[in-house]
């Protein structure tokens, strides 16, 4: 399966649409962006959007968050989906290794991201792309 990474400039239909599809596969709890929250995601300097894209089109996408804070640059990836259809086929590695490149060139030192223990296949490729588990306390407060 020939697999092509690459950011996202703009939020067009294709884009959005594909959102609609991959969302519910990876939150049941948080419904797609609409157009607009996808554009400003698109548009926004923290974030950067990738996307993978194959012959049947958008099949998955990562958002790597990047911010300066005082100890230096931050990077986190968060919302890694890849469509069902296309697990299995590295996806999800490609997408990995093109946000790792990112937060290199941005000038992070450490990425971290979060992922729940029962997506068995997304944590092997996480510990087989060099991540570690932390031994951390991770809090939410819910507004």
């Amino acid at each position: 399966m020939d697999i092509d990474v690459y950011e996202a400039t703009e939020c067009s239909e294709e884009l959005w649409e594909a959102f609609r599809r991959l969302i519910p596969q990876l939150s049941s709890s948080n419904p797609p962006p609409d157009a607009e929250a996808l554009q400003a995601i698109v548009n926004s300097q923290c974030t950067r959007l990738l996307v993978a894209r194959t012959d049947a089109g958008i099949v998955g996408s990562l958002t790597l968050v990047a911010v300066r804070i005082p100890t230096g640059v931050r990077a986190i990836i968060e919302d890694v989906v890849v469509d069902e259809q296309a697990r299995g086929h590295g996806v999800g590695r490609q997408l990995s290794e093109a946000a790792l490149d990112i937060a290199r060139e941005l000038g992070a030192i450490t990425v971290d991201l979060t992922s729940r223990p029962s997506r068995e296949a997304a944590n092997r490729l996480y510990l087989s792309l060099g991540f570690t588990l932390r031994n951390t306390n991770v809090y939410r407060y819910t507004l």
